[in-house]
């Protein structure tokens, strides 16, 4: 659970955006002004006051509470030996892969051959590497940041060039919402920093995106994979071809 503070700031946030004032809140939920404001500046609320509030506000109270958890900061990584261990169990990866895409219990059993005491087992694994903080009901929410990206050149980045890149670009690519580019270009260094913050925007959009699209039907929505790679490189076939340098003659 986010800390009062947190959890109140995002209240005071969301009641502003629906234009409750202290003044409004407290005619509807029958206290003075005064107490009003004071119950928020010592921070000292209880579960079932909060839902009070939320619902005189009109305010959902998941709103609140997943606003709460997003804001709260968190790790954009995991450890090498979390990562480690991770890949010991393919069921482990794939149900990381499924938490980050925010998928419930219900939806990962509903689509995987896993039974539910497996899944469990699982989360309470992810739990343990630091992934996610399992809640009652088989209910999680992610410790990592929508930033969140494997380690570089770690063991799952590995993993998924020897196993899944193949198989991600065995596709057409011309599928409703999907595309494929391989585009050259000489840049200076300077233009190549540039185009790699250009990049961070994008990933920083797509987790926009992301979280913003939680709020829609499970039928809604499809999985996506944005795989983006930029580097220094040419075509070993092509690099045959190049002219080699002549020798200097020596006097």
């Amino acid at each position: 659970m986010s800390s009062p503070e947190l959890l109140l700031q995002v209240l005071r946030t969301q009641m502003r955006a629906a234009g409750v004032t202290y003044k409004v809140l407290a005619e509807r939920i029958s206290m003075s002004e005064s107490s009003v404001k004071r119950m928020f500046g010592q921070q000292d609320m209880s579960l079932s006051r909060l839902a009070q509030i939320c619902k005189a506000a009109s305010i959902p109270m998941e709103d609140v509470l997943r606003g709460a958890a997003d804001a709260t900061p968190q790790s954009d990584s995991l450890t090498l030996p979390q990562e480690k261990s991770m890949l010991a169990n393919p069921h482990l990866l794939l149900m990381a892969i499924c938490c980050l895409g925010h998928w419930t219990l219900e939806q990962v059993l509903e689509t995987y051959d896993l039974s539910e005491p497996e899944c469990i087992m699982l989360l309470a694994e992810l739990d343990r590497l630091g992934l996610i903080e399992l809640k009652p009901l088989n209910r999680y929410r992610l410790r990592v940041s929508n930033a969140f990206r494997w380690l570089p050149d770690g063991p799952v980045q590995q993993f998924f060039r020897e196993h899944a890149v193949d198989d991600y670009f065995s596709g057409s690519f011309n599928g409703a919402g999907e595309t494929l580019l391989c585009l050259p270009a000489r840049l200076s260094q300077p233009s190549a920093q540039e185009l790699v913050g250009r990049i961070q925007q994008l990933a920083g959009e797509l987790a926009r995106l992301h979280q913003s699209d939680r709020r829609l039907a499970p039928t809604e929505r499809d999985g996506f994979t944005l795989l983006v790679g930029f580097r220094s490189w040419e075509f070993a076939a092509f690099t045959a071809l190049r002219r080699t340098a002549p020798s200097k003659s020596t006097a």
